[in-house]
């Protein structure tokens, strides 16, 4: 059987075919024809049969940690609620949703916050990755409208990518600007970031500027254009407002390239070449993501980029685009439905006409008349006291939130917590009240909404396990138990999805951007069968539309888009911090990891939470390569692994934002993060935390692998994750090493241990066995690094040890498995060892490589990392050999 769908991951919306053989889910393809991945995918989407386990899911509902039914849990959500809202008003209800809710899901939870219970709570993580490019296109625009499509990244002759690891965030995104760079070797690109990361392997420039002096750079750059008389004057004056302002502001802090390239501290004569390559380039797209959105000025720094493209009139055309890229599968569904709590509906805001028109489309009982609270704000007022009723639902907001204890503190003040989602061990599930369990990927139905305003099907294949239902049936059934039901009457995604598109349609007549009229009378079997297309549908778009503003036409009152005065403003840091800690994701591994934590294959890339340290700072502060560190400020501390790299700028690091309680002792980096947030979008500045760095010492290390899952090891810092054959810990602590491994062995008292003991060396070895077969490893060292696991995990086959394997185990001796070392290719299991020995066999290319380990050869997402082995291993030879 094959089935159509869509990645559960980033905001690129790739299409995937699931195939099944029986029961079995059969390794994962990309779509060929769907328009946004063309047939390719990254290593998380090619991995995803790797997810599907049941293991590890929440299958029942749960009250108080006790198992309830459906009845009893759907009962107890609608009591409370009619309870809260009688003796303390709508307002002390809330709800917190996550851009992997579909769109259908969305709008029914939105229906029943804003038009049915009266409250504009409703916010969702969204709002932690792009609320200020909403905020910045509608200041601009008077919509929240993305401009341009993914072909206006191919047909470009400058890219520029701002605040985006491009190649580890949106991979295949990435794939299609180099292969489009490949085909035109002239295409400019220009990657501005202070880390040099993957992405910059195909960067003609990189700037690495001072953390959040994006704006100046770009309000600067804005002036500098003003001055050479390279805008387009013609189209400033037929289709924008406010030039002169915007300028003003623009000026006032621009002297020369001399003193701006001080300011950002970068050389002059790059900053003079990016703005050389600008001013002459028409085809010019600036795609951006969280390194301008997740800051406390994150909307300025949005309208400063669309300032430059309205000033040169680079919108609408193709390959020249302002492009705020999403970070989530269905943020844009979120944003067409109203999910965030400034936002009331399709596009809809709080003006007294949208209120009116929403509330008589629904028939609304309780219409709201006003925003509500947004996320930091919200978890405030539950810690105030002010909410009584949370309900959170596909996200983990104890991790993912600022100030993330303090997030922790408020969920302990609130009367009822309730959480929607599909796995029980979560940091969030752990301080909620009622557990309900919901379906996910490969068995949910609906829609979402990627980067370019394409809608695609996401299609079932599998049947829920135990008794987890669909979100938008979960709100659905708890609206009528509150006496909704007739509003709330939808018997399958296609009914929810015909009422969002009919009222996207409702009154609209070309005033609004936002318009799914040539939807709304779908059958469920066209629904089903829906292909991608690009809102609007409509009339005059029958097929949807590639991109907007061709036409000149804005959804301001006159129709003209507004430049946006922008007064940048360099970040503050307060405190005795020395250093600015940066966050993000890693290549492998996606938000807190329920998903990617399942597979083993996206688990040895980055096997350790970590923080990567600039070789002089490492030095100035004795941090060591592969050492504990200790990273805190007055909000908490984490310990990490150290990693050392000229990549980082000095006085800044960067931590992964993945690791949770489920995966590490204490890596959650939000605690550290403060609560300081744009004042017009409420999204958290994520990107510049103050943070002191010191070496963690302990007096041991070592390691566990086991066949099942143990309680987290009782150390001073452990980190674990999945393998082929079960499960890896990552330990070190103080003390006694050998009465650590005394303790986990008088847990597991069933079997043979196996033991070699040198306490001198807090040196320790057990191995536990039944019928033969290995079931439990034990290693701690007091200095070992113990890099070459591969000969132990290949022990945990199905077969009984040989003697000589038991004596190789106890020894800590290989038995004929080679150390490839590192994991770089993922889809194919190749080392960074075996790499740098088939550039020394002759390997120059990385076709070369490609052609003889297979690296890079499928999804591409480690070429960048294939390239900086190559290159390092060609210059450490280059130096041996005599030229």
């Amino acid at each position: 059987m094959l089935t159509q769908t869509t990645c559960p991951y980033c905001g690129v919306g790739c299409g995937i075919s699931v195939r099944q053989d029986s029961h079995t889910v059969l390794p994962v393809k990309g779509t060929a024809d769907h328009p946004a991945n063309l047939g390719r995918l990254c290593v998380k989407g090619s991995a995803l049969q790797e997810t599907l386990s049941v293991g590890g899911r929440l299958l029942y509902p749960h009250l108080h940690g006790e198992r309830v039914s459906w009845d009893q849990a759907l009962t107890t959500v609608s009591d409370t609620l009619q309870k809260v809202v009688r003796e303390h008003g709508p307002q002390a209800v809330a709800f917190y949703g996550a851009g992997q809710m579909l769109t259908e899901d969305y709008y029914v939870a939105n229906k029943l916050m804003k038009g049915f219970i009266g409250c504009a709570n409703m916010d969702t993580n969204s709002r932690l990755c792009m609320a200020s490019a909403v905020a910045s296109y509608k200041r601009a625009f008077g919509s929240d409208t993305v401009p341009g499509c993914y072909d206006d990244l191919e047909c470009a002759d400058l890219m520029v990518l701002v605040g985006s690891n491009t190649a580890w965030a949106h991979p295949v995104i990435y794939q299609r600007i180099a292969a489009a760079k490949k085909r035109r070797p002239q295409m400019k690109v220009v990657v501005i970031d202070p880390r040099r990361t993957a992405t910059c392997d195909i960067a003609d420039l990189h700037l690495a500027l001072r953390p959040g002096s994006d704006a100046l750079l770009f309000c600067s750059m804005l002036a500098w254009l003003h001055d050479r008389g390279c805008l387009d004057n013609d189209f400033i004056r037929t289709h924008t407002h406010g030039l002169d302002e915007a300028l003003y502001a623009a000026g006032k802090d621009f002297i020369s390239l001399h003193k701006l390239s001080d300011q950002l501290d970068i050389p002059l004569s790059d900053l003079s070449l990016f703005f050389d390559w600008f001013a002459a380039t028409e085809r010019t797209v600036t795609l951006y993501s969280q390194g301008i959105n997740q800051s406390a000025s994150g909307t300025d720094k949005g309208n400063a980029i669309i300032n430059l493209h309205l000033a040169t009139g680079r919108i609408g055309k193709p390959g020249a685009t302002p492009f705020s890229i999403t970070g989530q599968p269905n943020a844009m569904g979120g944003r067409e439905v109203g999910g965030l709590a400034n936002q009331l509906a399709a596009h809809m805001d709080f003006a007294p006409a949208d209120i009116d028109r929403v509330q008589r489309f629904w028939n609304a009982p309780n219409m709201i008349g006003g925003p509500g609270l947004k996320a930091v704000d919200m978890f405030q007022a539950v810690r105030r006291g002010e909410i009584k009723f949370l309900w959170i639902m596909s996200t983990n907001p104890l991790v993912s939130m600022p100030d993330a204890d303090a997030v922790k503190e408020a969920m302990r003040h609130c009367d009822m917590v309730v959480l929607s989602d599909c796995m029980a061990d979560t940091d969030t599930a752990a301080a909620a009240h009622l557990l309900l369990p919901a379906a996910t990927w490969g068995e949910k139905n609906g829609t979402v909404t990627n980067s370019e305003r394409r809608i695609s099907r996401q299609r079932s294949f599998l049947s829920p396990p135990g008794e987890a239902r669909p979100d938008w049936w979960v709100i659905c059934e708890v609206a009528r138990r509150l006496g909704y039901g007739d509003a709330f009457s939808f018997s399958h995604p296609a009914d929810i999805f015909a009422e969002h598109a009919r009222l996207s349609a409702f009154e609209n007549n070309g005033s609004r951007d936002f318009d799914l009229s040539g939807l709304t009378h779908l059958s469920r079997e066209q629904y089903d069968q829906l292909a991608p297309l690009q809102w609007p549908v409509n009339a005059r778009y029958p097929q949807g539309r590639a991109r907007f503003f061709d036409d000149g036409h804005f959804y301001t009152p006159d129709g003209k888009a507004r430049f946006i005065s922008v007064s940048p403003a360099l970040p503050t840091t307060t405190g005795d911090s020395d250093l600015l800690m940066n966050t993000g994701r890693v290549r492998d591994h996606w938000h807190t990891m329920t998903r990617t934590g399942k597979s083993p294959r996206l688990a040895q890339h980055i096997a350790e939470p970590y923080a990567e340290f600039h070789t002089q700072d490492a030095a100035r502060k004795k941090i060591h390569p592969g050492q504990l560190v200790r990273i805190s400020n007055g909000r908490g501390e984490i310990i990490v692994r150290a990693k050392i790299s000229a990549a980082q700028r000095r006085g800044e690091i960067f931590v992964p934002m993945h690791w949770t309680s489920r995966y590490a002792s204490n890596a959650r980096m939000g605690k550290l993060i403060s609560d300081r947030r744009d004042p017009l979008s409420g999204q958290p500045e994520l990107k510049i935390t103050a943070v002191k760095a010191s070496p963690f010492h302990t007096d041991w290390q070592g390691f566990i692998l086991s066949r099942t899952e143990l309680n987290a090891p009782d150390c001073a810092y452990w980190a674990a994750g999945v393998t082929t054959q079960g499960v890896y810990y990552e330990t070190a602590g103080h003390g006694s090493a050998q009465q650590w491994a005394d303790n986990i062995q008088q847990q597991y008292p069933q079997g043979d241990w196996l033991t070699l003991d040198d306490s001198r060396q807090q040196h320790h070895r057990r191995l536990l066995l039944r019928d033969g077969r290995l079931q439990m490893v034990i290693f701690t060292h007091r200095h070992e690094a113990f890099s070459n696991r591969q000969w132990l995990l290949q022990r945990f086959d199905d077969q009984p040890l040989s003697t000589a394997d038991r004596r190789a185990l106890i020894s800590g001796r290989s038995v004929d498995a080679e150390d490839n070392g590192a994991i770089v290719c993922s889809c194919f299991q190749v080392g960074d060892k075996q790499i740098r020995q088939a550039v020394s066999d002759g390997c120059h290319s990385v076709a070369a490589l490609s052609e003889k380990l297979n690296c890079g050869s499928n999804c591409g997402s480690c070429i960048p990392e294939i390239k900086a082995l190559l290159d390092s291993t060609e210059a450490a030879l280059a130096k041996e050999i005599p030229l």
